[in-house]
């Protein structure tokens, strides 16, 4: 059974898209187009928050040297720096 606020992310999520494809696509008034803006600002943060909780809660569970479970926090990659053979050394 799929947790509540798992499914509100999710319906957050799908909500925003909408909006942008809205803002990108259409001809809208002024109001509507602040209005929809204010309403994708809110999920944005909604889901922005919700991602920043279950990263902190991730945890890599790693072997060690007798095949017992290690864990260690989830550190998120720098996705601009490439490890080379160097780096593992």
């Amino acid at each position: 059974m799929a947790r509540p606020r798992g499914s509100e992310f999710e319906k957050s999520f799908q909500q925003l898209e909408e909006i942008v494809k809205r803002l990108e696509s259409e001809e809208l008034p002024l109001d509507e187009s602040l209005r929809l803006f204010e309403e994708g600002i809110r999920l944005s943060r909604f889901c922005h928050q919700r991602l920043e909780e279950v990263e902190k809660k991730i945890e890599l569970i790693l072997a060690d040297a007798k095949g017992q479970p290690v864990t260690e926090p989830f550190e998120p990659e720098e996705s601009d720096e490439t490890p080379t053979d160097d780096d593992e050394e």
